[in-house]
């Protein structure tokens, strides 16, 4: 991925458990969400995956690619540090965009979840706790929360 570096844009840093790889990212986040789909589920060991989604090329990788292990298709995949395992991120909406897993990211951002999806699979032992809106499944194409 290519760094889409324009003047005055606040980078973030994030990276793995294990720090083999490292990733900058454009604060510039379109929305973000809490996903309690199975997928997210079970890629994250949690109960949802807070992630935060940015076009593709404003997330680059740092250090090497060997250390990143994909799951998936080039357009559609989970990227995971082959050492620890760590989700970083998923690439999502036909390529175009990343989904970053919040936890991994080592600034704060600008963004935090507006919402909780696909609430009509989440873990049946966890319970919402907080007033953010929820949504049994996506949330409106080109809405704030939109996972597509």
């Amino acid at each position: 991925m290519t760094n889409g570096e324009e003047a005055g844009v606040r980078k973030l840093q994030g990276s793995c458990l294990c720090r083999a790889v490292g990733y900058v990212v454009a604060d510039e986040f379109v929305y973000a969400a809490n996903c309690h789909c199975s997928n997210c589920r079970r890629t994250t060991g949690s109960a949802f995956k807070p992630f935060a989604g940015i076009e593709r090329d404003k997330l680059s990788l740092v250090g090497s690619a060997d250390d990143v292990m994909i799951f998936g298709e080039e357009n559609g995949h989970d990227a995971h540090c082959r050492r620890c395992g760590s989700l970083l991120y998923s690439v999502v909406r036909e390529g175009a965009f990343v989904h970053v897993a919040m936890g991994t990211l080592v600034d704060a951002p600008s963004i935090r979840p507006s919402a909780h999806i696909f609430v009509g699979s989440k873990a049946p032992w966890f319970t919402i706790t907080d007033e953010l809106p929820r949504y049994e499944e996506h949330v409106v194409a080109g809405s704030p929360g939109d996972a597509g």
